[in-house]
């Protein structure tokens, strides 16, 4: 309701005031007047409809009752908007002083009218519904009722789709595991080729302001953005990607004829392929979008660094064996499942002001619910070879047969117990206990668990910032009910390269392997040296016994 409608309105209830205590003469001929005047509540026919929000006042001035019971109306209507919308407009109304002039009375009728076509558009719905005793009674509907259930229809239905999606990404993700390490390094490689695109896409030439107008027409979309864009992609995987292979797989590539040049000189044809497209970053720079331009070229090697370099590191933690990329990442969603649950239970302290929603009481919860879970989901999973060796054999499966020496944090051992300690225990138990069997791992997975719980969840705090940074509430549509991969995969990538080197620092065993040993040879040894050493080794084997074919 506006200011000038509040205003009439109080006006004419005053103006209605002052003519009921006025004494009246009932003159001839006024009998119908004087009658109409004792019933003033219209038909119910006559209700006025919500719908009518433009009537015109007509040609004549209608009777006394029909303005006294419009009157009636417009104070209910309001008296009904100050209740639902405040009071201020009305006090402020209120304290005009009262005109009462013989003009205002003429015109009373027709200010009914106006006043009554703005309280219609402006108030609540309202229904007139007549007593026995004749007076009438007016019902206030919130207009926004219907807005507020279908907010909350499509609430459930987001929520509907969610948790649907979830068990989706769950099942799909225990499958793959299941299929064996090539098919989990294609789901890693998927992932990142969506959170680049996602990333990538906030930067384009296509919506860049010119710095000058002397500029070079860009001829619609330019080109060479989202080309540079995936050529650079592109190499960046080759790189690294070619790195582990020739790393992992010493003794398939070192031993292939075909392969043997692209391992031997990975890194000058990585050094090349970047400098053709460097030169060709450069060929494309067009006067008046230069800075746009060098804050693309900025943006994507940000990006290659944030994501493709941290998918490199999450693949060569599945190469080391699939419970180093397994159990992190089982923590880090775990401790955002806690961490909501706690956060609606009991969280009433915000956390950090770029995610409004993170509570301080769901973050410890989330805390010591994930290093109670570690403990338990790592013990579970480390009882199986399938996911703590080493891959060396891509055609693996979980229905394979696999074998191997254990690394030393997964081989069970046994600790003597503190007498008063083993005291306690053994009146507590009402059995003997005086040593306790624990695996090394099972200390590995606190820290793992503490990163994931206090460290992991400021990835999503940083693309929080990123998304508010851009105005955007998610990066994209990758996922029904999720939003975007990159939603997803904010605390996955910096959990993934704290494994990587946690375990290449603290866990992995250094030890000389065959694919090591033929690197150096077929890198390091000429022909004539590597036939000598052949001819070396033959004779030791013979000289033990052993019959070399």
């Amino acid at each position: 309701m506006t200011k000038s409608a509040i205003k009439k309105a109080n006006r004419l209830a005053r103006i209605e005031r002052k003519q009921r205590q006025k004494p009246k003469t009932q003159l001839p001929g006024d009998e119908d007047t004087a009658t109409a005047a004792q019933d003033p509540t219209p038909p119910v026919s006559q209700a006025v409809s919500p719908i009518k929000s433009e009537e015109q006042p007509p040609s004549q001035p209608p009777p006394e009752t029909r303005s006294e019971s419009l009157a009636s109306y417009v104070n209910s209507v309001a008296e009904a908007h100050v209740e639902v919308n405040g009071s201020a407009h009305v006090q402020e109304a209120t304290s005009t002083a009262p005109l009462d002039t013989p003009a205002e009375k003429e015109t009373e009728t027709h200010v009914l009218y106006e006043v009554k076509s703005e309280l219609v558009e402006t108030a609540p719905i309202t229904q007139t519904a007549p007593f026995t005793n004749g007076s009438a009674a007016t019902t206030v509907h919130d207009k926004s009722t219907p807005t507020q259930d279908s907010e909350q229809i499509k609430k459930r239905q987001n929520a509907l789709t969610r948790i649907l999606w979830t068990f989706i990404m769950i099942g799909g993700f225990v499958c793959l595991l299941l299929l064996g390490h090539a098919y989990m390094i294609l789901l890693v490689l998927l992932c990142q080729t969506l959170v680049y695109r996602e990333v990538t896409a906030l930067f384009s030439l296509k919506t860049a302001t010119p710095e000058s107008s002397d500029v070079e027409p860009l001829k619609g979309k330019d080109p060479w953005s989202k080309t540079l864009n995936w050529y650079f992609f592109a190499v960046t995987n080759y790189f690294l990607y070619g790195e582990s292979i020739i790393y992992y797989f010493k003794h398939v590539v070192f031993a292939d004829a075909n392969l043997l040049p692209f391992a031997t000189n990975h890194r000058m044809i990585s050094f090349t392929l970047y400098t053709i497209g460097f030169m060709g970053f450069v060929m494309s720079l067009k006067k008046g979008y230069l800075k746009q331009q060098f804050g693309l070229f900025c943006w994507v090697h940000m990006s290659l660094l944030l994501i493709v370099v941290s998918s490199h590191f999450i693949v060569n933690n599945i190469l080391e064996g699939l419970i180093w990329f397994w159990v992190p990442a089982s923590l880090v969603i775990c401790n955002d499942c806690f961490a909501y649950i706690w956060g609606i239970t009991i969280g009433r302290t915000p956390l950090i002001k770029l995610s409004p929603k993170k509570t301080v009481e769901g973050f410890i919860g989330a805390f010591i619910s994930t290093v109670l879970f570690a403990v338990f989901w790592g013990t579970l999973f480390m009882r199986f070879d399938y996911m703590t060796c080493p891959v060396h054999d891509l055609g693996v499966s979980a229905f394979s047969s696999t074998a191997c020496t254990p690394n030393p944090v997964f081989v069970w051992k046994t600790v003597e117990l503190w007498r008063p300690i083993s005291v306690f225990l053994t009146a507590l138990t009402s059995h003997s206990v005086k040593t306790i069997s624990y695996a090394p791992y099972q200390l590995h997975l606190l820290v793992l668990a503490c990163f994931a719980s206090l460290v992991a969840p400021f990835g999503g705090f940083f693309a929080s910032g990123f998304k508010r940074a851009f105005n955007i509430k998610d990066f994209g549509h990758s996922i029904p009910g999720h939003g975007g991969m990159t939603d997803r995969m904010d605390c996955q990538f910096l959990m993934g390269v704290f494994t990587y080197v946690y375990y290449s620092s603290l866990i992995r065993v250094h030890h000389v392997t065959v694919g090591g040993i033929l690197q150096t040879i077929v890198s390091g040894l000429t022909v004539e040296q590597q036939l000598e050493l052949i001819h070396d080794l033959t004779m030791y084997l013979e000289r033990q016994g052993i019959a070399v074919p």
